[in-house]
C-alpha cells in the first residue's frame, strides 16, 4: 500500500536530497514551482530533464542513472504510465529511499514494485502541500 499516514509522510519529508524527474524550466508550472519551493525550504534538489542544461542554476540530468550524488527521494512529475520505469531506475540506484508521485499521478504496478523492493511509495499527493501541512 502506498504511504498514507502522516507519520510516514513526515519521516519521508525529513530526507534531504530529492531528484525531480520531469522538472520544468517554466515558472508557473507545478514541475518548476514545487521544486523551487523545496529548494527554498532547505532541500537539495537535483533536476532531471533531458531537454534542459540547467534549472535553478543547477545542472540537469537526462535520467536518474546519470546522477552521481546520493538521492533520498525521487519526486515524479511525469505521467503515471512512466512510473514503473522510473521506479525500476530508482531501485537500480540502491540509494533511493522513497518514490513520490505528484498529485493526480498514480500507478499501482509501480507501487507494488517499489514496495517489493523496500522503497516507500507515495502517489497522488503534492510534496509541497504535504510539507506545508506537516512541517510548515
Amino acid at each position: 500500500m502506498p504511504v498514507e499516514s502522516d507519520d510516514e509522510l513526515r519521516e519521508i519529508l525529513q530526507y534531504d536530497t530529492i531528484a525531480v524527474v520531469g522538472c520544468s524550466t517554466t515558472p508557473g508550472k507545478a514541475a518548476h514551482d514545487i521544486p523551487k519551493y523545496l529548494i527554498d525550504h532547505g532541500y537539495e534538489v537535483i533536476p532531471v530533464n533531458p531537454y534542459a542544461d540547467e534549472i535553478f542554476g543547477k545542472q540537469t540530468y537526462d535520467s536518474l542513472d546519470d546522477i552521481e550524488e546520493e538521492i533520498d527521494i525521487v519526486d515524479v512529475f511525469r505521467p503515471g504510465d512512466e512510473a514503473p520505469g522510473i521506479v525500476e531506475r530508482a531501485i537500480a540506484r540502491d540509494d533511493v529511499k522513497a518514490v513520490w508521485l505528484q498529485l493526480d499521478i498514480t500507478n499501482d504496478e509501480a507501487a507494488a514494485t517499489a514496495e517489493h523492493a523496500g522503497l516507500r511509495f507515495v502517489q497522488d499527493k503534492c510534496i509541497k502541500v504535504e510539507h506545508r501541512r506537516l512541517l510548515g
